[in-house]
């Protein structure tokens, strides 16, 4: 095991070494713009992306807001569980962004969505609808790209096609971007 670990560790950081800081610190711009704007925010993602998404809301939410002196209107829509399952009982599983965008989302909001294939059915219409109704797409992908890759306005793909490490330098991402306001609020205030 200890080889799997050394060679587990190495790749990842690799995979980590290998993200765009010139897009990363774009990103940050794009949240900084979204926040001066009074802009909401809705993330999504499915299994790990979904708990990325989450962990990201509360981060930026909480975290960014309280340093900020006025908070991100960020919400994670993966973190209503009734909501969701009626959804997708009445609809279908690949309607449970759209269907709560439709209530929410207006022209000039953020839909930040995650995804390692860029593939994930929910996901994929979430973006489509946002396009077609004024939403800016913020896509994280992995290696793969998928439809996300082709739909996003700003996407950063990570050049891996494991689900772990993706996931890991999507979650690196998202907390660059929120320790960017957490510890240098003063840059982004003017």
């Amino acid at each position: 095991m200890k080889d799997f670990v050394a060679a587990y560790l190495d790749q990842q950081q690799q995979t980590q070494s290998a993200i765009s800081q010139e897009k990363v610190t774009d990103l940050i711009g794009i949240f900084h713009q979204a926040w001066k704007e009074d802009r909401r925010i809705f993330v999504v993602g499915n299994g790990g992306s979904a708990a990325n998404a989450s962990h990201f809301a509360t981060d930026l939410g909480k975290s960014a807001s309280d340093n900020m002196g006025k908070p991100f209107k960020v919400v994670s829509l993966h973190d209503n569980t009734p909501w969701i399952t009626a959804i997708s009982n009445d609809y279908a599983y690949d309607q449970i962004f759209v269907r709560q965008l439709i209530n929410f989302a207006q022209p000039g909001d953020i839909l930040f969505a995650m995804s390692v294939s860029g593939n994930s059915p929910n996901v994929v219409n979430a973006v489509e609808w946002g396009k077609k109704n004024g939403l800016y797409s913020v896509c994280l992908t992995g290696a793969q790209l998928g439809r996300l890759a082709e739909l996003g306005d700003f996407v950063i793909s990570i050049e891996s096609k494991h689900f772990g490490r993706v996931e890991d330098a999507h979650m690196g991402i998202c907390h660059m971007i929120c320790y960017a306001f957490v510890e240098h609020p003063g840059a982004f205030r003017s």
